[in-house]
């Protein structure tokens, strides 16, 4: 498929302002492992194979799992993912999903067990922010395969 349009060049204010974006959700305090299954997962619901490849090689070489990486379509029935985790992508599919369905009391109380308020609005910020990222990706066909992963730290 070929590139529709170069939106880090066609809009470059724009493309500075999701940046800053993503900026603010790295300066989290949220884990970058957590960070990367969140943003897996909602590539996977998106289907966005350009941040799908981003993420997964960041995953790895971040040294994520292989294993957690292939099950995370399955997560609620794979033991490999922590409670803090579970509750994140949970967040995450209500909050990709919310035209279908409004995030319930019972899923925001149970996310709320694990995540204070400031964590809430950065996990909330960076479900915000992949969806962004890969609705650009998708709509204007971002060139897949080409991400070399960069050392965490």
């Amino acid at each position: 498929m070929n590139t529709r349009i170069d939106y880090r060049n066609a809009s470059p204010d724009a493309f500075r302002a999701m940046l800053d974006l993503e900026a603010g959700v790295r300066r989290s305090r949220l884990e970058h492992a957590l960070l990367e299954l969140v943003k897996m997962r909602v590539s996977q619901i998106n289907g966005c194979a350009y941040c799908l490849d981003m993420h997964s090689k960041d995953a790895r070489a971040a040294g994520e799992t292989e294993q957690r990486l292939y099950l995370l379509p399955a997560w609620r029935e794979a033991p490999f993912y922590s409670q803090r985790e579970r509750a994140a992508l949970a967040w995450a599919e209500a909050v990709t999903q919310i035209s279908m369905n409004e995030p319930s009391d019972a899923l925001y109380a149970d996310v709320r067990a694990h995540f204070n308020e400031k964590e809430m609005v950065d996990l909330t910020l960076a479900i915000i922010a992949i969806n962004g990222w890969n609705r650009l990706a998708i709509a204007f066909r971002a060139d897949v395969g080409g991400h070399v992963a960069q050392p965490v730290g």
